[in-house]
């Protein structure tokens, strides 16, 4: 017992950490707003500036940790419910902090990376970069298929594509549309995959915490006084006992 209070109590920071910093879900809120600035603020002091950022964050750190210490979290990657429950939390997390969720990150991050890419070719070859550091894979090929379709209408018009021609870039969209009925990707199922992207995400997260729960305990475990208490189940822990 004793071993299991003291993992959960010098743990606190690191479980708490995780889940709610995990991702980047409180840190950088000012930049990931859902709501625009307005069009010219007043000028601010530094120190001024400073006091407003950490207000904000810790706000929205504060009603984090609120829907956390309410909602319970199974730490088990290998159960469907566990990890539905874990996302369930986390759009909870998001709505109430009025944070973005994994999808409209990346699309923030989409429309702030490619701001005056004039041409087709790098603005593909952009989102590409995108994808491989947010750690997604494309499974289906897609990013292959966009680029030839791109050779295919660059050949037709017989020169580089810019997303200034309208004409090239319908021609472009035509290809995507029949790329995107050859794999069986529909507009109307976006929320869908929008869904599946946080699922997966949420298991990956679940199993990061497992990890370093299973880490803390081993580390505990070679102290004197732990070494002949016995493990606990990692799932058998409630973060809400220790945020």
């Amino acid at each position: 017992m004793a071993f299991t209070s003291r993992i959960l109590s010098r743990s606190k920071q690191l479980y708490a950490g995780q889940i709610v910093l995990q991702q980047d879900h409180i840190v950088p809120a000012r930049f990931f707003a859902k709501q625009a600035a307005p069009a010219a603020p007043p000028a601010l002091k530094g120190d001024e500036m400073l006091k407003n950022i950490f207000l904000e964050v810790k706000k929205k750190f504060d009603t984090a940790l609120g829907v956390l210490r309410k909602e319970k979290i199974t730490i088990d990657p290998d159960d469907p419910a566990a990890v539905a429950q874990y996302a369930k939390v986390m759009k909870t997390v998001r709505e109430k902090a009025d944070l973005f969720s994994e999808s409209q990150r990346i699309q923030h991050t989409i429309q702030t990376r490619t701001q005056g890419i004039q041409d087709a070719r790098t603005y593909l070859l952009t989102l590409k970069e995108i994808r491989i550091k947010r750690g997604l894979t494309d499974d289906l090929g897609a990013e292959a298929m966009m680029m030839d379709a791109l050779e295919k209408v660059e050949k037709e018009i017989k020169k580089p594509l810019l997303r200034s021609d309208k004409k090239g870039m319908a021609l472009l969209m035509n290809e995507f549309d029949t790329i995107n009925k050859k794999l069986g990707i529909r507009r109307e199922d976006l929320p869908k995959y929008e869904e599946q992207l946080e699922l997966k995400i949420a298991k990956a997260q679940l199993e990061e915490l497992k990890k370093d729960a299973l880490e803390a305990m081993e580390t505990q475990k070679k102290r004197e006084e732990f070494k002949d208490e016995e493990m606990v189940d990692v799932k058998s822990l409630d973060i809400r006992n220790f945020i």
